[in-house]
């Protein structure tokens, strides 16, 4: 199974990056053996964005901004008037694609994002508009999605919107506010800890990599994956990331040296072992990549997102009674994921239970994070229920 992070800012995706430890105490140096440019020489014909360039807003949407959060002067701010215009901007509100891996301004004009871009947009207008700004990243359970044959590990990450401490600035109603798509993470109460703008735009470049990878253009994966490295060199994603970039091109040893990077910076990334192995079994070491399996399976087994991976593997493979099974222990461990209750739709589906395949649809629905997914189940049941 080839894992990769991306920031789905769900983001999301993420973004997706996931389960960083603190690595304050711990220096790093760059080194040419960890970045092998003489394996994609032409790695600089891509440009990869400016931190200038991805924070950049023009003129429409520093209006708005000012807008949404002045009130009578410039020192009267409103940090929950920029949140609801954010939301309220457009009939349909600010719509989720997991894929929105997109500076500020397109995100601003899209009015499409990911959790990544939703932070990086609101930042951007935050601070234009006179607001402090704070990213967090959210410290969720493993979870990951399929893409083109890809499974994509996904972290989480959101925004505080407040207003400065500074006497001559007065708050209209609440003094703070956070941003997230997703509700639900913040009732949950997962721990989150605050990142850097160096770490975010790490997660950025991580998540254009991705992106790259999956569409098989190594070199350009590179180009990201190095400038999210050199942006953030403790951030572990980016060392796994090139790890698997390395190994799908035959560079094993500076797979190896890679991944063996990330798991210095945090022995607990478990993306990084399984990664090792998979490389170990390439090398036929296949007792070092048992070993590790089976420690790495053993620690995932608690996890209703780790048997519903195995699940849409499985299901992909067309092996619909091998999916369901692995969908019912996510689901005896979590019964309310809306994407577990659907993958047991589809492995319904694809064995001709429509009316078992209908029920969990529905289930799905009710326990969707956001309109969009309550919509898209809704059309699926729709469809359903017309061909039956």
């Amino acid at each position: 199974m080839l894992m990769k992070a991306r920031v789905l800012f769900t983001v999301l995706t993420i973004l997706i990056v996931c389960g960083c430890q603190s690595t304050a105490q711990i220096q790093t140096r760059v080194t040419p053996q960890l970045l092998d440019d003489s394996l994609f020489p032409s790695h600089h014909y891509y440009s990869v964005e400016s931190a200038d360039a991805v924070f950049f807003l023009d003129e429409d949407a520093q209006r708005f901004a000012e807008r949404a959060v002045l009130e009578k002067s410039i020192t009267e701010k409103n940090v929950k008037g920029l949140v609801k215009a954010i939301f309220d901007r457009s009939d349909k509100g600010m719509r989720y694609l997991t894929t929105a891996n997109t500076v500020a301004n397109t995100t601003f004009n899209n009015r499409t994002a990911n959790c990544l871009s939703l932070s990086i947009m609101t930042f951007a207008l935050a601070e234009h508009a006179g607001l402090e700004a704070t990213f967090y990243e959210v410290k969720i359970p493993e979870y990951w999605t399929r893409q083109s044959g890809y499974s994509m590990l996904n972290g989480h990450i959101n925004l505080r919107v407040s207003v400065p401490e500074d006497p001559l600035i007065t708050s209209v109603g609440s003094r703070w506010a956070d941003v997230d798509f997703d509700p639900q993470m913040l009732r949950d109460q997962f721990p989150r800890v605050s990142v850097s703008k160096n770490t975010v735009l790490s997660m950025f470049y991580n998540n254009k990599g991705a992106d790259a990878l999956v569409a098989n253009s190594y070199t350009k994966a590179y180009s990201y994956f190095k400038a999210a490295a050199e942006m953030d060199p403790l951030h572990q994603q980016s060392w796994v990331n090139l790890g698997v970039l390395y190994r799908m091109v035959d560079a094993y040893e500076q797979s190896e040296r890679a991944y063996k990077h990330a798991l210095s910076l945090n022995d607990d990334n478990l993306t990084a072992w399984e990664n090792l192995s998979i490389l170990y079994y390439y090398q036929d070491r296949h007792q070092e990549a048992a070993t590790i399996k089976e420690m790495v399976e053993t620690r995932r087994r608690n996890n209703p997102f780790y048997h519903y991976i195995l699940g849409e593997q499985a299901l992909e493979e067309g092996n619909a009674e091998i999916a369901l099974v692995h969908y019912q222990k996510g689901l005896r461990l979590d019964n309310t994921r809306h994407e577990i209750l659907f993958g047991v739709a589809k492995a319904y589906h694809e064995l001709g239970d429509v009316s078992k395949a209908q029920a969990f649809l529905e289930r799905a629905s009710r326990h969707s994070p956001n309109d969009q997914e309550k919509q898209r189940y809704a059309s699926k049941v729709a469809s359903l229920a017309s061909n039956n």
